[in-house]
């Protein structure tokens, strides 16, 4: 398939540059047995059953990015991909001029001083080499890392809405949010265990790569980043019992689904490791059911999944018919429950 076939013109003012006033607030676009309705987030409980199981991404984001200087004075800003052995860190950098291998990058926050020496590049990465405890400063003095489309300063609100309310402070590894499980508050997963729902956590831990424009012309060129992956067999377990009382797997977010995918492509009885999986039409699902997702930009390995769930014509429909009525787009934006084409 070609690039181009994954195009659609985003007008700027449809991008969410701030979240709602609350999580719930957002609007759902419901596409079920090719019908289109309109509804809120609320919405999901007519939907779900007590027979189906509802899965998420608990990854929690950690505060990524930092602003240094170079040896010259020049200023770098520093995004963290992954916290690797021995005080090494894979990052994107962005600067005036390239890194330079054996530089040194220097940061003082607080009062505070210290510095990476570049061991030098991982494919689109850079190594670094910290002269203290990487995952401590990020911590300390990190900013939320919001996407490139939101181009403005983060803000305090943006440490706790580019959050879910679930989040596992304990995995606190990745550099962006699982963004269709911000629509969620206490409220409505209270709401939704009441009707005896099962709703269940993995977990993914979310890279820098998930922005990476797809630019191979032929798209099943397209290399994906890999990342961490935890689905433990107990959640295998109560899926493949869910599925043989004909109940229904709904994966809240695009990472949730490459992880349960992945998990299941080999028929493994759980999954500790890492995924590169790329989903583009043509992929044969064999686990979840219904996707709960953001609109997503044009031409993203994102967007290419989700053509592949629901075929690329419904895709085109469904964003066409989102443009004209207004719907806000991308992370902060609103979102979509689809039901998988095949079933």
């Amino acid at each position: 398939m070609q690039l181009d076939q994954f195009y659609y013109h985003l007008p700027e003012d449809l991008i969410a540059k701030h979240p709602p006033r609350n999580r719930t607030d957002a609007r759902l676009l419901l596409f079920i047995n090719a019908v289109i309705q309109h509804k809120q987030i609320s919405a999901l409980s007519s939907v779900i059953t007590k027979n189906d199981i509802l899965v998420l991404n608990e990854t929690s984001v950690i505060p990524a990015r930092l602003f240094g200087t170079k040896e010259t004075g020049g200023k770098v800003e520093v995004m963290l991909e992954k916290i690797v052995e021995d005080n090494k860190t894979l990052v994107q950098i962005k600067s005036s001029r390239s890194i330079k291998e054996k530089s040194s990058i220097h940061f003082i926050y607080d009062g505070q001083t210290f510095s990476a020496i570049c061991l030098g590049r991982q494919e689109k990465f850079y190594l670094l080499k910290w002269t203290d405890d990487p995952t401590s400063i990020f911590l300390s003095f990190g900013t939320t890392p919001l996407p490139p489309y939101i181009d403005r300063d983060t803000t305090s609100e943006d440490q706790l809405r580019y959050q879910t309310v679930y989040a596992n402070k304990r995995l606190q590894q990745s550099v962006a949010a699982p963004t269709a499980g911000l629509h969620f508050d206490l409220p409505i997963l209270h709401e939704l265990e009441k009707i005896g729902l099962k709703i269940r956590y993995l977990s993914l831990h979310v890279g820098a790569g998930t922005y990476t424009p797809v630019t191979s012309e032929d798209i099943t060129k397209h290399k994906m980043h890999a990342e961490e992956v935890v689905v433990d067999k107990e959640l295998v377990q109560e899926i493949l019992a869910v599925k043989q009382q004909s109940g229904k797997v709904f994966a809240v977010g695009t990472t949730t689904l490459r992880a349960l995918e992945a998990t299941f492509l080999d028929s493994r009885p759980e999954f500790k490791g890492s995924t590169d999986l790329f989903i583009y039409p043509g992929f044969q699902f064999k686990v979840v059911d219904y996707l709960l997702t953001n609109f997503h930009q044009p031409k993203s390995s994102l967007l290419m999944l989700v053509a592949a769930f629901i075929g690329l014509e419904n895709l085109q429909k469904i964003y066409a018919e989102a443009i004209e009525m207004q719907y806000r787009f991308l992370s902060y934006g609103d979102a979509m429950l689809l039901k998988r084409h095949d079933l």
